[in-house]
């Protein structure tokens, strides 16, 4: 099976995304404690890369098995025959071990002494893993009942953040939490842009989102708040960490983000490259913002 097949079903516009997270908690670790452990560094993003792989892939399969996907979804692997639901389950088996391998790795080069902390982040690494699948696998996959975006908001923000953080200093004795939940907030707005796209198509599959259950013009309204509020916590957090002016950088690309919403405004129901644009955009602007606004903490905190 081509290689390019793999690489197109891994969905590689949601990737910044997953590397956002993960260098946020790292570069800010730098920021307030003035050094960063590099193997941490990129154990971590290799970590947060391979569960996003692992999610697109199970996310490509639970839609395929569940029904929500037919042969209309020409992006998508399963739905087009390009990958048969043997090979696909293979994959995502070959992902999780690959996970294992690097979050096991990752917390043995991390942890000093086994404690409970140790615990904890070995038992939130299955978490991820699981969440990874069961988003739209398994027989009930929550993200057909509306909690998709509270497990983005979780996920990619407070356990890629909070998470990568802790390694890094040990301690999450800091307002790095308002920084996560940014990463989180705009995380979220990714995948909520995803489901404005599909509400038809996601109400026909019996698939409940939020941009389902409060229709599209209100989706909009909501993805502006997401927005929006991300910004208040970055601000949150330079307010507590304040020394200079430029820790305000980061506000430099607030037009780019208002020019996002308004193509998304725009954008018709029924061109489906409209969004998948706007969702690329957004995934990489929130890997940009993240990447802005830890350089600027570092240099002038």
């Amino acid at each position: 099976m081509p290689i390019k097949v793999w690489i197109k079903a891994a969905r590689l516009r949601t990737l910044p995304l997953a590397i956002a997270g993960a260098i946020s908690g790292n570069l800010m670790a730098l920021a307030e404690k003035k050094s960063l452990h590099l193997t941490i560094f990129i154990l971590s993003v290799l970590t947060a890369v391979a569960l996003q792989v692992l999610s697109n892939y199970a996310n490509d399969y639970g839609d395929f098995k569940n029904g929500a996907d037919t042969s209309e979804r020409k992006d998508r692997v399963m739905a087009n025959g390009e990958i048969s639901e043997i090979a696909m389950a293979k994959g995502i088996k070959y992902l999780v071990i690959i996970c294992l391998i690097l979050g096991t790795t990752l917390l043995t080069v991390s942890i000093k002494n086994i404690g409970v902390s140790s615990i904890f982040l070995f038992l939130f690494g299955i978490l991820g893993i699981a969440a990874a699948y069961f988003y739209t696998a398994g027989k009930k996959p929550y993200g057909y009942i509306g909690l998709g975006d509270l497990a983005v908001f979780l996920f990619f923000g407070y356990l890629a953040v909070m998470g990568t953080y802790f390694l890094q200093t040990s301690t999450l004795n800091s307002h790095i939490w308002w920084v996560a939940s940014a990463i989180g907030l705009l995380s979220v707005g990714v995948l909520n842009v995803n489901n404005i796209r599909d509400i038809e198509t996601d109400k026909l599959k019996n698939k409940i989102t939020i941009p389902v259950n409060i229709g599209h013009n209100n989706a909009i309204k909501y993805h502006v708040f997401l927005m929006a509020s991300a910004c208040i916590c970055f601000l949150v957090y330079v307010y507590y960490q304040y020394n200079h002016p430029l820790q305000m950088s980061f506000l430099l690309i607030l037009p780019l983000f208002l020019k996002h919403i308004m193509a998304l405004r725009k954008a018709k129901k029924e061109e489906r490259i409209s969004y998948n644009m706007q969702l690329k955009k957004l995934s990489i602007l929130t890997l940009f913002v993240s990447l802005i606004f830890s350089i600027s903490q570092i240099y002038f905190s």
